[in-house]
C-alpha cells in the first residue's frame, strides 16, 4: 500500500474522492500532465475516434470535468467525465459511498450528483490544447416529467465538445431510471438522442451504458435496440445492485451500485452475453471490475474493444492505468 492510502482511507470516503478530484485538478491546471501518446502498439480505433490506449476512465469519478487534464497524464487513453444531467442537483443525502475494503469494492448511492451540464461543459471548452479524449456521459434529472427530453437536451449540449456521448440509463440510484432500458422507452431514448447528437455535417458517437443486472432477455432488447438506433458503442456495464455471497465487509449490506472486484465475474458475463448477442454489429466496452492488466486482458479477449475503470483506483492508486497499459 503506497503511502498516501492510510491518509486517505482515514477520512471518509466522498471526501477522500473530492480531494483526490482537487489534487487532479490542479495539478492538470499547473500544465505537469502528459496525456497518453498514440503509438500502434496500443492505439485502436473504435466509433471512428483512435484511441491512444484502451483503457478508460469510467464516468462516475470525474463527474463535473474538473480534473480531465490530470486523470489524462495518469495514462488513461480516454476520460469519460458525468453523468451530467440537463440541471443542477445534489443527488441523495449523504453518507453515500461507501469503501469495501476486505473486498476490493464500493457501494455508492450517489445519484447524480453534479453541478449541471452547463457548467461542466464550461470547464470542458476551456481545455485548451484539447488534451486526450473525451467522452461526455448525460442523464436525467430526478425530479424531470420528460425524461428522453432531458437525454436530447443533453445530448444536444454536449455534442459540440465531445469526442463520444454516453447516455446512461443503468444507474440504480435514480428511481425509476433503469425501466428506460425497456422497450418502448429505450427506443424513444435512442431516437431522441440520435436526433440531438448532429453538430452541422457532424454526427458525433454515441455510446449506451447498460446494467449488469439485465436478464438475458433484457440485454438482447438493449442490444437490438442499440443497434437498430444507430448507437455506435455498448458499454457494459454500470454497478450491479446484486450481492455476491462471498462479499465479507460491514459495508456490503448499504443500499446503493456495488462495483469493483465483486462485479468483475458478472461484468464479465454481461460482456460475453452482449457479444453472443450483438454478433459483431456493434463495438462493446467492458466496465465493472477491472483492476489489473490480466482482467483488462481477459475483457478484450472476450470481445472488448475498451476498458473502463474506476473502483480500482481507490486501492490500485493513480499508477493502475500506466501498468495496465504497460502490462498489456
Amino acid at each position: 500500500m503506497a503511502w498516501y492510502h492510510p491518509l486517505l482511507f482515514a477520512l471518509d470516503a466522498e471526501r477522500a474522492h473530492s480531494l483526490t478530484i482537487a489534487m487532479l485538478e490542479a495539478w492538470g491546471k499547473a500544465g505537469t500532465p502528459m496525456a497518453a501518446t498514440t503509438d500502434d502498439r496500443h492505439a485502436v480505433t473504435v466509433a471512428g475516434i483512435r484511441f491512444p490506449n484502451p483503457v478508460g476512465l469510467a464516468a462516475g469519478v470525474d463527474k463535473d470535468a474538473r480534473a480531465v487534464a490530470g486523470f489524462l497524464g495518469l495514462g488513461f487513453g480516454f476520460v469519460e467525465v458525468g453523468t451530467l444531467t440537463p440541471k443542477p442537483q445534489p443527488g441523495n443525502p449523504k453518507p453515500r459511498i461507501f469503501r469495501l475494503p476486505e473486498d476490493r469494492g464500493v457501494v455508492n448511492r450517489l445519484g447524480f450528483n453534479n453541478g449541471g451540464i452547463d457548467a461542466a461543459l464550461a470547464r470542458v471548452a476551456a481545455l485548451a490544447p484539447r488534451p486526450g479524449i473525451i467522452g461526455i456521459n448525460v442523464g436525467a434529472n430526478k425530479d424531470s416529467t420528460d425524461r428522453i427530453a432531458d437525454y436530447g437536451t443533453a445530448v444536444a449540449k454536449a455534442a459540440p465538445l465531445a469526442d463520444y456521448v454516453t447516455i446512461n440509463i443503468s444507474s440504480p440510484n435514480t428511481p425509476g431510471l433503469r425501466d428506460l432500458q425497456s422497450q418502448p422507452e429505450l427506443g424513444q431514448l435512442i431516437a431522441a438522442s440520435d436526433a440531438a447528437r448532429h453538430v452541422g455535417s457532424k454526427r458525433v458517437p454515441l455510446f449506451l451504458k447498460v446494467a449488469p443486472d439485465l436478464s438475458r432477455e433484457g440485454m438482447e432488447v438493449a442490444v437490438r435496440a442499440a443497434i437498430d438506433g444507430g448507437v455506435d458503442g455498448l458499454i457494459v456495464s454500470n454497478t450491479t445492485i446484486s450481492r455476491p455471497d462471498t462479499l465479507r465487509s460491514a459495508n456490503a449490506k448499504e443500499t446503493g451500485g456495488l462495483s469493483g472486484a465483486p462485479l468483475a465475474s458478472l461484468a464479465l458475463a454481461k460482456l460475453i452475453e452482449a457479444r453472443e448477442i450483438a454478433g459483431g454489429a456493434i463495438p462493446l466496452i467492458s466496465a465493472g471490475g477491472v483492476g489489473s492488466a490480466d482482467e483488462a486482458r481477459r475483457r478484450l479477449d472476450a470481445g472488448a474493444s475498451l476498458v473502463q475503470l474506476y473502483s480500482a483506483l481507490v486501492y490500485e492508486g493513480p499508477g493502475l492505468a500506466r501498468r495496465i497499459v504497460d502490462g498489456l
